[in-house]
């Protein structure tokens, strides 16, 4: 698995995690280390996906003793957040390369470099596209929006 995160005007390095992730892996090697630190140093909103790891009750408990603020953020609606339009442009960096990355450890290095080759104000710019989403995604009555 690979994590990252992103926020306006910074973003944080990519992580990766070997075998299955449940909840109490997720919060040790993720929110715990990376980001409690990261949320508390830049003043945050935690906004994560509904990943069964992400809102097990052991995490969810761990962000509330922790003082991290946690988006509410419909069920339905990978599309809407920032970080999934983030993950399609380093999908595309990657495929681009030449050679393609040839086993796991060329993947992983392929990664961390594209991911610090993603322009932060392409990164930005999601960001800014988030009033527009929510308003096209209310307007759709939660259905097809163009985004």
């Amino acid at each position: 698995m690979v994590w990252a995160g992103v926020c306006y005007g910074r973003r944080t390095q990519v992580h990766f995690i070997d075998g299955i992730v449940n909840a109490q892996r997720y919060r040790d090697e993720i929110p715990r280390p990376i980001v409690v630190p990261f949320i508390h140093n830049h003043h945050l909103m935690l906004q994560h996906d509904n990943a069964r790891p992400h809102i097990a009750r052991i995490c969810a408990q761990f962000l509330e003793a922790e003082n991290i603020p946690v988006l509410a953020w419909p069920a339905y609606s990978p599309d809407m957040s920032p970080i999934e339009h983030v993950w399609d442009d380093l999908d595309r960096r990657i495929r681009q390369r030449v050679p393609v990355p040839a086993n796991i450890q060329q993947l992983g290095t392929a990664i961390e470099e594209e991911w610090t080759n993603i322009p932060q104000a392409t990164i930005n710019n999601l960001i800014n596209s988030m009033r527009r989403r929510c308003v096209a995604l209310r307007e759709a009555n939660g259905g097809h929006t163009r985004y």
